[in-house]
């Protein structure tokens, strides 16, 4: 269990915003930082949190995106509108991984022709699939197209098995909570501590270090996760030095 870091993008700019919100008309931001996208890529290289990850949200982020690489080359991944066509260009720009959603889906549907596609251009050591979803009854399913979209594809045994099989990790926001500082999903926890085969990166509500320890109890120590607004470095009230020495004490 590890704490990987994050650099949300947006217009081009580091920001922190609820991500359910995007693309509604009614776009709510908790933070937008005077700091540049590479001055985050060196604080997680000289604080050593490789495989966090950098998402650009919308377009206008790729010139951002590409300097915060630079910064700290092969050891963050990428996200925001990854496909086959630009993947491989991602990699040599200087992104470990690239993380991949709604390429995937077609009409909402999983599309394994899709995931084909991209294996064949990056390789499973390269590919992050981001499962992040929502709650719909007594089941969780992936959510793409911002968010916007329910999937077919429910996130259980049989679907972390399955996509297991053409990834290196799982990114897996909690989108009911993503955003809000409001607590942990426990429940996903501990369907992704209990069911995934490979390693998993959890997202969503988290506050607290007393939060930071339920993910370790709820997803018995198998479930990395990533803070976002929450930061006192994104203007929220959870010191970053504390996260990372209570990382570096694990």
């Amino acid at each position: 269990m590890s704490f990987r870091p994050c650099i949300d993008l947006h217009d081009g700019k580091v920001k922190q915003i609820v991500g359910s919100t995007l693309d509604t008309g009614v776009l709510k931001t908790n933070f937008v930082s005077e700091k540049t996208p590479e001055y985050y890529a060196e604080l997680y290289r000289r604080d050593n949190l490789p495989g966090g990850h950098i998402i650009m949200l919308g377009g206008g982020c790729e010139d951002a995106a590409c300097a915060a690489l630079k910064a700290w080359q092969g050891h963050l991944q990428i996200g925001g509108g990854i496909t086959p066509a630009n993947a491989a260009k991602w990699i040599g720009a200087g992104a470990d991984k690239v993380i991949v959603t709604s390429w995937c889906f077609q009409e909402g549907k999983f599309s394994p022709e899709k995931l084909e596609q991209l294996l064949a251009e990056v390789g499973k050591e390269h590919l992050v699939l981001d499962l992040s979803c929502r709650r719909r009854g007594e089941d969780y399913f992936v959510a793409a197209d911002r968010w916007r979209t329910y999937t077919d594809l429910k996130v259980n045994k049989e679907t972390l098995e399955m996509l297991g099989e053409s990834a290196a990790e799982f990114l897996i926001h909690a989108v009911d909570v993503e955003g809000k500082q409001a607590g942990i999903d426990t429940d996903l926890l501990e369907i992704l501590s209990n069911e995934s085969p490979i390693e998993c990166v959890y997202a969503g509500g988290i506050r607290t270090l007393e939060d930071v320890a339920l993910i370790e109890k709820a997803g018995s120590g198998r479930v990395h996760y990533t803070i976002g607004s929450a930061l006192d470095i994104f203007g929220g009230p959870l010191s970053y030095d504390l996260v990372v020495a209570h990382n570096k004490g694990r």
